[in-house]
């Protein structure tokens, strides 16, 4: 592994030494921008490129200049259903673990008025969509020969400058994980080759003192669920049936929950080395909400070809995090009266589940988009089809993090800092084609996703292959679209400052079920 990653990751632990919040981690942001917007099975199936092209509700999330080509009034209703298959590989082992889920696609109402004059019509749309899914299982497990997950508090113990007693005591700004790994003795001072007493992970104990092997058995569980659903309103206007404006105000809601369990037992067959097993179970929810700006433009570069443009503005959050922690530890024979310990992170809070309050603006997204229109005419009845593409740039690295309250302002100016070195900016690609059968509708689509972690070694990307099919007569139309997805992504354990981190790449290959209905009114 890069040093950067480890230096990154140095700044920010030292500066969350000093507060006392369960902070957030560069990851967590992601979940907030990366990866496609969910669409009608109509969008879906073309990849989701729907940025020079309209007459649907897709086009409230996308770039709304396209509810313009609206002249009548649609109800729309998309529901959905999502398989993923996660597998792990970390440290030459591999895990599989699915996840399943409903999904909302979206689902409103929108409205087009005829107008005299050049603007010949107005168009207004109200619609909710699960712009996020989070629902999702991922496992990975392996040997390690190098690190425990407990020296990361044994760091923060030795920074922190203070006595045990001082750190768990009611006055300690150290982090609740530190404070669970003193309480079960999974952290300790020791004496090393007739040094002072420092801390470490009693996982090391026989590999510091004694110089022998170390073997972890390291397994992580994660399981998360809940997701984005994303009310909004968009207005759009067309000129001379040439050139179509439109924006929408969007309110993004988040409901997030992680449960996690990271277990590392002592592999070494060695029963008197002063560690047997410790186990570290999580639950971390986030819930919150925030709102964003679409504003987008279409124009007709003659009878066949459409161009768009739409900026996206960042989604400004107040979010509100909570955090339970579970530690488990058994040290052999390390203290008088061996056996289990066991404490919850509660003990430390007076017996409640501590909240942090907090503001995110998410980055910014801008699409350039362009379309044909096979056998352009203005009833669209009579169009044999389309090929569409675009290409969206988001400002990964902008994510901002600020305090709600005023306290831990410099946590959150190192936490951003390395966002900016941790990220990269990365363009994301979409192209997809339709062909009409009169009433009858052939779709393909294809997507992809760019890596936007700025170190070469973390590999990730997102690749979606969609097909589908359409009926549209008499005022009523019926889209069904299947999508396979292609993922590769990253995970770590735990975060280390004085060493290289180890990670798993995760590989998921999932699939999604969308079916569109709508009526016009």
């Amino acid at each position: 592994m890069k040093q950067m990653i480890k230096k990154q990751f140095l700044v920010v632990l030292s500066s969350l030494f000093s507060v006392a919040a369960f902070a957030q981690i560069p990851e967590d942001v992601l979940k907030y921008s990366w990866g496609p917007t969910n669409g009608t099975a109509r969008s879906n199936a073309i990849g989701g490129a729907m940025g020079s092209l309209g007459g649907d509700l897709s086009a409230t999330y996308t770039n709304p200049a396209g509810l313009a080509f609206y002249r009548t009034s649609d109800f729309v209703l998309s529901p959905g259903f999502s398989m993923l298959n996660n597998k792990g590989a970390f440290r030459g082992t591999d895990a599989k673990a699915k996840g399943n889920s409903f999904n909302l696609g979206p689902t409103g109402f929108v409205g087009g008025l005829d107008a005299r004059g050049p603007w010949r019509n107005k168009t207004f749309s109200f619609a909710v969509n699960r712009t996020a899914n989070f629902n999702n299982k991922v496992v990975y497990r392996g040997f390690n020969d190098f690190s425990s997950f407990a020296e990361q508090y044994a760091a923060e113990a030795a920074y922190s400058g203070q006595s045990i007693d001082q750190m768990l005591g009611t006055g300690s700004n150290v982090s609740l994980g530190t404070k669970m790994a003193l309480y079960t003795y999974l952290i300790d001072t020791v004496s090393l080759g007739g040094q002072s007493p420092d801390f470490i992970s009693m996982a090391m104990f026989d590999n510091l003192r004694n110089g022998n092997p170390l073997l972890l058995s390291q397994q992580h569980t994660v399981e998360t669920s809940g997701g984005i659903t994303e009310l909004a309103i968009g207005f759009a206007g067309n000129h001379s049936d040439k050139f179509y404006i439109g924006g929408s105000l969007g309110i993004p809601i988040v409901n997030y929950e992680r449960v996690s369990t990271l277990r590392e037992e002592d592999a070494t067959a060695n029963n008197n080395n002063n560690f047997n097993f410790a186990e570290l179970s999580e639950r971390f929810t986030t819930k919150g909400f925030g709102f964003n700006l679409k504003l987008g433009m279409i124009a007709k570069a003659g009878e066949k070809l459409r161009l768009g443009l739409a900026v996206h503005s960042p989604s400004i959050y107040a979010l509100t995090d909570s955090y339970v922690g579970n530690l488990s530890t058994d040290l052999d024979s390390f203290r008088s009266v061996p056996g289990i310990y066991d404490v919850s992170s509660n003990l430390f809070n007076n017996n409640q589940t501590p909240e942090y309050e907090y503001d995110l603006n998410t980055p910014w997204k801008f699409i350039v988009s362009g379309a044909y229109v096979i056998n352009s005419v203005e009833d669209v009845r009579q169009q044999k089809g389309f090929i569409t593409g675009e290409v969206e740039y988001v400002s990964h690295k902008s994510n901002k993090f600020r305090s709600a309250d005023g306290t831990g302002e410099e946590y959150y100016s190192d936490l951003n800092n390395v966002n900016k070195t941790y990220y990269k900016n990365a363009f994301n690609v979409r192209l997809g084609g339709e062909m009409k059968f009169n009433t009858l509708m052939g779709r393909l689509g294809f997507a992809y996703y760019g890596n936007p972690y700025a170190d070469s070694e973390l590999k990730a990307n997102k690749m979606f292959i969609s097909g589908g099919v359409g009926y549209r007569n008499a005022g009523f139309f019926v889209d069904l679209t299947y999508v396979h997805s292609i993922q590769k992504d990253i995970s770590f354990p735990y975060r280390l400052p004085d060493k290289a981190n180890t990670f798993s790449n995760i590989r998921t290959n999932g699939s999604n079920v969308s079916l569109t209905f709508g009526v016009k009114i």
